[in-house]
């Protein structure tokens, strides 16, 4: 077994690694760029190293300052968490290549599935359905609208080397082509270097499924049940479940295709292998040659560690057991608490957390780095924590899962908190009937005005009454010397907004229209990506002026109304704070 184990991430997946390492006698060498220096997985390492500057590219991407301090430390092996470097298969040959191991699946493993056009090829070898669409790329617009006559309206026009829904945009119409294409080809060429895009047929509000699989270096593939990742917003999740609700047949063809993939690439580590589900029908996805986000949910169902797993198989141990060994109980829930605003789109809202208190109780788990002071930057993805449940039954982990939200507190950022808890009485959530398309349709409807402050009318009448704070869609007020609690289920309450409506969520990227007057402004802390209008244009309202990317999102920032430009005030690649004037309209 290893002695030292290097971790190439940050956050709550680098605080998820060093538990259970430490857990099994391994000693653990945190990273960190200048931005984290006072972060928890820093803290609960056992020796830590500087990688460089805030931005990820010149910190947790840089590959030989990697390799350089797993050296440096003495590590014998490193684990790459999720995102970064996780899924690069480079990455993995130089850390073989150095006399590490590398605690995931073999690189050639990693290069099939990490290309999306290359596992549709190796899925239709395997026999294993996926969504039609085309296995070769698509050039051109032209191309493009070929493919929607070929796979027919609405079209997903996908990044080849993309994921997580980054790179891909949906046309609905023939007009929308054009734009989508050009929309999903700068997002691949900007996350992932890798302008290539390929089409298939989009599949109106399917169920989202997950397979588990885990094998090991001896020839044995196992499954670890199914999850649903169903409720997503900008084709990001945000709520998944264990197991998956779906038909009978549905959940063994999918563990027979899905042990079947993975046989076919030879994989040996923890994996994800992702199905859209249509009624009866299932497609292949794609595959994640890592750990999820969302494998805590099938821990919480399997009573399997999935880290120690990877860890015990990257060793070279064998696994141990059969597939009758792994007994599946109860019901788990995981949500992703977000630095983000659902009231504005879901907007990224980086900023410093002055308030946190995690909820407990039985079958309550927490996945965090978060504490009180901790500074949520826009350099990197908006998660917080991941609040996680069991219990016996689906119903008991919903009222688990409610109660739970209710005792969870952050402060000093918008969180997605309150939605989450207004999901656990969505119908189509309660009766386990969503898909894909819910989560967005449920925002865009039923957020109402909420009053964030009394008003002057009611703090008179000879009444003491004043407003303690207002976080989760709960707002505190005290009246008389009583403090009433006053939940709003349909929307999140916020101290600083005043009465307000929530805007109708947009389909694809978010769009911003952050505007005043004549100017048009940064809506958030980021880096200006494009900018696609000059001085002297004639824009339309609503037409794309700017794309800013913050905390791993693509963001169009939109023209409040129609006009010239009068002048532009930023270039592209230039980083920009919130309210930041990008340009004038005249």
């Amino acid at each position: 077994m290893f002695r030292k184990i290097l971790i190439a991430n940050r956050g709550e997946i680098a605080v998820r690694v060093i538990r259970t390492a430490h857990e099994m006698g391994i000693a653990c060498v945190a990273v960190y760029s200048e931005a984290d220096r006072d972060a928890l997985h820093v803290r609960m390492a056992d020796e830590a190293y500087l990688l460089g500057p805030t931005p990820a590219a010149q910190s947790y991407l840089n590959v030989e300052r990697l390799i350089d301090t797993a050296r440096r430390a003495h590590a014998d092996a490193v684990h790459p968490g999720y995102g970064f470097l996780a899924e690069n298969a480079e990455f993995a040959r130089r850390v073989i290549a150095s006399g590490l191991a590398w605690i995931g699946p073999h690189p050639d493993a990693i290069e099939a599935m990490g290309d999306k056009l290359r596992a549709r090829r190796a899925m239709d070898a395997a026999n294993v359905p996926f969504v039609p669409g085309g296995t070769e790329p698509i050039a051109d617009v032209t191309a493009a609208h070929i493919a929607a006559e070929r796979y027919g309206l609405p079209l997903a026009l996908k990044a080849s080397g993309g994921g997580g829904g980054k790179g891909l945009k949906v046309a609905r119409t023939l007009d929308e082509i054009d734009s989508a294409f050009s929309t999903a080809r700068r997002e691949a060429e900007a996350y992932f270097k890798n302008g290539t895009i390929y089409a298939e047929r989009y599949v109106e509000n399917p169920k989202h499924i997950e397979l588990q699989v885990l094998a090991d270096k001896h020839g044995t593939v196992l499954h670890v049940g199914e999850r649903d990742c169903s409720l997503q917003r900008r084709h990001q999740k945000i709520w998944e479940e264990a197991p998956a609700h779906i038909p009978a047949s549905v959940r063994s063809g999918i563990r027979e295709a899905g042990i079947h993939a993975a046989r076919s690439i030879d994989y040996d580590s923890a994996g994800t292998i992702e199905f859209l589900v249509a009624g009866d029908a299932f497609y292949f996805l794609e595959m994640n040659t890592r750990i999820q986000v969302e494998h805590t949910v099938t821990e919480m169902t399997a009573g399997i560690d999935l880290v120690r797993e990877q860890i015990r198989v990257a060793a070279g141990e064998p696994l141990g057991y059969a597939q009758e060994a792994i007994r599946f109980s109860g019901f788990a829930i995981e949500g992703r608490v977000n630095a983000e605003d659902p009231a504005e789109g879901f907007r990224p809202a980086p900023g410093t957390i002055v308030g946190y208190r995690e909820p407990g109780g039985p079958g309550v788990r927490v996945d965090s780095a978060a504490y009180p002071g901790i500074t949520i930057s826009a350099e990197y993805d908006s998660l917080i924590a991941k609040l996680i449940v069991w219990a016996p039954t689906r119903s008991q982990a919903i009222a688990r899962f409610r109660r739970a939200i209710d005792e969870f507190t952050v402060k000093g950022v918008p969180t997605t908190l309150g939605i989450l808890r207004a999901l656990c009485d969505h119908e189509p959530v309660v009766d386990g009937s969503y898909g894909t398309a819910t989560l967005e349709a449920f925002a865009a409807s039923s957020f109402s005005v909420i009053p964030s402050s009394a008003s002057e009318s009611e703090q008179g009448r000879g009444t003491a009454t004043s407003v303690l704070h207002a976080i989760n869609g709960v707002i505190d007020v005290e009246v008389n010397d009583k403090l009433y609690r006053v939940r709003f289920p349909a929307g999140i309450a916020r101290a600083d907004s005043g009465l307000r409506k929530a805007p109708r969520l947009s389909k694809g990227v978010g769009r911003a229209a952050a505007a005043s007057g004549n100017e048009i402004h940064a809506p958030m802390h980021g880096v200006i990506v494009e900018i696609s209008a000059k001085e002297g244009d004639v824009v339309a309202e609503g037409q794309v002026i700017a794309v800013i990317e913050a905390m791993k999102m693509m963001n169009e920032i939109r023209a409040h109304r129609a006009g010239t430009v009068a002048s532009v005030l930023v270039t592209a690649g230039a980083t920009v704070e919130a309210h930041t004037t990008i340009l004038t309209l005249t």
